[in-house]
């Protein structure tokens, strides 16, 4: 009972003792106040009686209380901004609205918080100077083909001239480019004309290779059946040249085989008579028969002369 009764039993303190307390606790609420946790994508700018003191980087630091102060956070994230179109006039007198898009970093952040009282008014401001200064000496055409160049001279120009406030400009993009609306229009029906041109030309492209692949193809329709008529004429005269082959190759036999039999004379004259049977059969009523009947080639051209003139003899008739 008696601890229990210490605890319940109200803690008396003098003016002084309070007064301390209180200010204890303030000044404890304050230092733990005075810590920062700075992270890794973000710079602290630091000031001390006014002046610039320092620049935090990634840590917990301690801010002494009213002697120091942050000035600025500074992100070193890739940052982006966009500016409303600009008025610009090119080289032949076309007004025109251009806008753009600059990436950039902050890389100094003393010189960004020290080097410009607005750095982003400040970027958009030479940005539009930049952008005037450049499409000056470009015409209409140029301009709207030329969007490399542009985006390259306005970096390294803006590049160079925000170098001093700490910053680095990573690259800039045109984002549109708006021609005067009659421009437009005439664009348009000029885009449309070659659509139509192209669309043309690729129809009379098509037709042109059709036409091309049918005669093709008529000519080597003509060249196969010119070379299978000439393979059949080859096929034929082979084939007759086979046959009198067999033929001669059949009288070369038979020759050989009278010589073989040692044939005497009465077979010869047999023979030969044989022969002029054959040539007068059918031609002529007149046989003349040598005196000499082994004579067989006299025979033979006799007949035929018989023949012959008994032939022109019915063609007169």
């Amino acid at each position: 009972m008696k601890l229990l009764d210490l605890f319940m039993t109200p803690i008396m303190l003098s003016p002084i003792g309070l007064t301390l307390l209180i200010v204890g606790g303030l000044l404890l609420l304050i230092a733990a106040a005075s810590f920062r946790l700075v992270t890794q994508t973000k710079k602290y700018v630091i000031e001390r009686l006014g002046g610039y003191y320092t620049t935090w980087g990634v840590g917990i630091h301690f801010l002494v209380p009213i002697l120091d102060r942050v000035v600025s956070v500074v992100s070193l994230k890739e940052q982006v901004k966009d500016f409303d179109p600009q008025p610009v006039i090119t080289k032949d007198n076309v007004t025109m609205q251009i806008d753009t898009v600059v990436f950039f970093s902050i890389t100094d952040p003393k010189a960004y918080s020290y080097g410009t009282e607005n750095p982003m008014l400040a970027i958009e401001k030479i940005s539009a100077t930049t952008l005037r200064n450049i499409i000056g000496d470009l015409d209409l055409d140029q301009t709207l083909t030329s969007r490399d160049l542009i985006n390259t001279k306005m970096r390294l120009i803006l590049d160079e001239a925000t170098d001093p406030w700490g910053i680095k400009v990573n690259r800039v993009e045109v984002k549109n480019i708006l021609p005067p609306k009659d421009i437009r229009d005439s664009m348009e029906k000029q885009m449309r004309a070659e659509r139509e041109r192209r669309q043309t030309i690729l129809i009379a492209e098509g037709q042109k290779r059709s036409e091309i692949l049918r005669a093709e193809g008529e000519a080597e329709a003509v060249i196969l059946r010119a070379n299978a008529v000439k393979q059949q004429k080859i096929k034929e005269a082979e084939g007759e040249a086979e046959a009198i082959f067999k033929l001669k190759e059949a009288e070369a036999l038979g020759i050989k085989l009278i010589k073989d039999a040692a044939a005497d004379n009465a077979v010869l004259t047999i023979k030969a008579y044989e022969a002029l049977a054959k040539v007068a059969d059918g031609r002529s009523t007149k046989i003349v028969i040598p005196t000499n009947i082994t004579d067989l080639a006299s025979s033979v051209m006799m007949a035929a002369e018989f023949a012959k003139d008994d032939k022109v003899k019915k063609e007169v008739k």
